[in-house]
């Protein structure tokens, strides 16, 4: 997910706050005790899209308060935290800075170590500015005027000129996301820097207008993940707890009869594996690659989900499914690779196309649809002659609009989205459809055919 919470606590007080956690929060609660710190608080820097938070879980483990920033829109009791509110810890003192532009309600959290301290230790700054980026104001799907991406990129403007830029230069930055977010469009690897490297060295802060800079943060985002909008309304709401505990395990028959009633066939095994053999309509995510997000793009909330993959990485699974509120696993398929020997019409290996049979292919002629699943920033930069572009994040919402009854061949970059995409298409009734091994990587270094984006 390039996701980063934090746990901020005062060691003379024992006293401490969580900032933006993930739903499975032992990991907050172990540290908390191994460093004697008790838990009071739950703050969230903004209402997120991209996962389901892990407030609620926090709030009922350890009787934390919940707080958001002021004006924010959610169904449970909180404590609005206002721009300029002080929260003391003992000697570290949080100030609360009010930085709306991703969101209306986003808010940054300046750390001071001591009470004596002119300059602040830290700024925890959410999705508003990150390490390279800052945080795309386009997301907010609400349809009214005043928060178009247009007005909240003005915000975004205000928040990053006139709050966090006359902090000192000196003070770190901790942001909420990392490289490969769909949060923004350039975000590096980098999990923290200071105000002064970004001032230097981030494209958005460089010396510009407002609107340059709305002109400039807007152009060029990936492409919005149809999950953010339920993920984002979860976050609202006051919705059941994490169950982790184990799948139940489901016979042979229990399966095929819930996939008949239209749940999905998940198999969480790595693209090898999958590819040498699965069961028939299962869609595969490797858990060793972008799981939880690819599984967002691609799986509806509204449909149960039947793990059956490797019954050892079963629970894990499902809390990385849970993490953007796909709940509604229903169970395991018991013994999948014994299911598999004893019925092999159940049996289906994946079709991964080699440059050279592709090309093949495109040379016999133009009835192949080719798909580019990429992100707009990466096609920029070329495509496959001839492809289609549809980012796997909204790959699901165009299925109407691909043939059926004609070849299918998707690429990414180096081959693990596009086998992601094959498989959901094969799930949703496709029949021809292959992925290229290595991707458009490979393609480009072998000197085949590349074309500008029509973008």
């Amino acid at each position: 997910m390039s996701h980063a919470s934090y746990l901020v606590g005062d060691e003379t007080t024992g006293r401490a706050v969580v900032v933006d956690p993930r739903r499975d929060v032992d990991i907050y609660l172990e540290e908390a005790r191994a460093e004697g710190l008790t838990v009071e608080r739950v703050i969230e820097t903004h209402i997120h899209a991209d996962f389901v938070g892990g407030h609620l879980e926090l709030a009922a483990r350890t009787g934390a308060v919940i707080s958001y920033g002021a004006g924010a829109d959610v169904g449970f009791p909180f404590e609005p935290m206002q721009d300029g509110q002080r929260l003391s810890l003992g000697e570290v003192t949080l100030v609360v800075l009010a930085t709306p532009g991703h969101t209306p309600e986003s808010i940054s959290i300046v750390v001071y170590e001591h009470l004596t301290d002119e300059v602040p230790f830290a700024v925890l700054t959410g999705d508003t500015l990150f390490v390279g980026d800052v945080g795309r104001p386009d997301l907010l799907a609400s349809g009214r005027a005043d928060l178009s991406a247009d007005v909240l990129a003005r915000r975004l403007y205000h928040s990053l000129h006139d709050k966090l830029l006359a902090l000192p230069d000196e003070t770190r930055i901790f942001p909420a996301h990392g490289a490969g977010s769909s949060c923004g469009k350039q975000l590096s690897s980098e999990t923290s820097s200071t105000l002064g490297e970004q001032r230097r060295t981030n494209y958005a802060l460089q010396p510009m207008d407002e609107d340059t800079f709305v002109s400039v943060v807007l152009e060029d985002q990936p492409a919005r993940p149809h999950y953010f909008e339920f993920d984002a309304q979860r976050n609202r709401e006051l919705h059941p707890l994490l169950d982790n505990s184990p799948p139940r395990l489901l016979g042979t028959g229990e399966v095929l009869a819930l996939a008949e009633r239209g749940a999905v066939l998940l198999d969480s095994r790595e693209i090898a594996d999958f590819a040498a053999g699965h069961l028939r309509g299962a869609v595969n995510i490797g858990l060793q690659g972008r799981f939880a997000e690819w599984a967002g793009d691609v799986l509806s909330p509204e449909r149960d989900i039947v793990l059956v993959g490797d019954p050892g990485s079963a629970i894990e699974t499902k809390v990385r499914l849970a993490r953007v509120g796909l709940d509604r696993v229903v169970g395991q398929l018991d013994g999948p690779t014994a299911v598999l020997a004893k019925r092999p019409e159940l049996h289906e290996t994946s079709s991964r196309l080699t440059l050279e049979q592709l090309a093949e292919l495109q040379s016999r002629g133009p009835d192949i649809q080719l798909i580019d699943v990429r992100n707009p920033s990466e096609t920029a930069r070329g495509t496959i002659a001839g492809a289609r572009e549809i980012p796997l994040a909204t790959l699901a919402g165009s299925l109407p609009t691909l043939d059926r009854t004609a070849p299918v061949v998707l690429y990414c970059a180096g081959g693990s989205r596009s086998h992601v995409a094959s498989s959901v298409l094969r799930e949703a009734g496709f029949t021809d459809v292959s992925d290229l091994l290595g991707g458009y990587a490979a393609w480009e270094a072998a000197g085949l055919p590349v074309a500008a984006s029509p973008a």
